[in-house]
């Protein structure tokens, strides 16, 4: 069935006020997105801190409701609510009712990463034959499907690895999509860890799918015993990269690679000032303003 969809624009510090206005008056669901997006005054929120809500300073509201409500009576509870409110900006829209798991993968399409490597839709039956490597992937409710420039790097560093017989750290697992494109491109372990027990549930579904459970662990951070690693990939963001480094440098063994992402251009420079206490052969790839920074474990 259809649902009616209200639309409208409050700064941030508005934002409280109005969501809880909107759950009063019936809303199924309020969406929260930058008012200046895809404009020269967009701005990038990321991964944000445990019980932090960053906001952008101009907000576009989106609030779902039952298509048969009264449009009227909306505005009109809404307007008491929040008096300071002009409810003659606010426009409605009727959302039409679609399979939204299935036109999302309908945008998922094959992707190839470096030589070997192929991320495909769970749904998308690979052809047979030929020496490709083909991860088959839903990401679930996590991050990660190769479509992100960031993942497309690690995928392809990996790609480039002769993993064969090594374990692999994927740290900020996310779809699993890293940890799983290592065991099918001849690791022999891999361990993911992430803060988000959605991540792992992810991980562990595509393993199944991808008959690799058996050689996958997860763990949320600082639980589980893993011992150092063969092979480091994180592709998570430059803050908590930044506090990882000596813990990185545990994880793995002497001499062992890493690569690590998440990271937008201009933030590299004190990654790798910081890293080199650590590594060596340090080095950066540049995708659309994202950066991989690769390097050795020092022996």
């Amino acid at each position: 069935m259809p649902w009616l969809e209200l639309s409208l624009t409050i700064t941030s510090t508005q934002q409280p006020a109005t969501e809880e206005a909107l759950d009063d008056i019936g809303a199924l669901s309020v969406t929260l997105q930058d008012a200046d997006a895809e404009t020269p005054d967009e701005q990038a929120i990321f991964e944000p801190g445990v019980g932090e809500l960053p906001l952008w300073p101009t907000i576009t509201l989106l609030a779902l409701f039952d298509a048969d409500v009264d449009r009227r009576g909306l505005l009109a509870a809404l307007a008491d609510r929040l008096p300071w409110l002009d409810t003659d900006i606010l426009d409605f829209r009727v959302v039409e009712d679609q399979d939204w798991e299935r036109a999302w993968m309908d945008q998922f399409k094959p992707m190839q990463f470096g030589r070997r490597l192929w991320i495909y839709p769970w749904n998308i039956e690979p052809p047979k034959g030929g020496d490709e490597v083909v991860v088959r992937l839903d990401p679930g409710l996590a991050f990660g499907t190769g479509t992100h420039p960031t993942t497309a790097l690690c995928l392809e560093w990996l790609d480039g690895l002769d993993l064969h017989g090594l374990t692999v750290l994927d740290y900020g697992c996310g779809s699993g999509v890293l940890a799983l494109a290592a065991l099918k491109l001849g690791a022999a372990h891999a361990v993911g860890i992430d803060n988000d027990p959605q991540a792992l549930t992810a991980s562990l579904d595509n393993a199944q799918r991808n008959d690799v459970a058996d050689r996958l662990e997860v763990h949320l951070p600082g639980a589980g015993n893993v011992p150092p690693a063969d092979v480091l990939v994180a592709n998570i963001l430059a803050g908590p990269l930044d506090e990882l480094a000596p813990a990185f440098a545990a994880s793995i063994k002497p001499g062992s690679p890493f690569a690590m992402s998440g990271i937008l251009a201009g933030q590299h420079e004190e990654l790798l000032a910081r890293y080199g206490e650590w590594f060596d052969d340090l080095a950066v790839a540049i995708r659309e303003d994202w950066v991989r920074v690769s390097g050795t474990r020092r022996s």
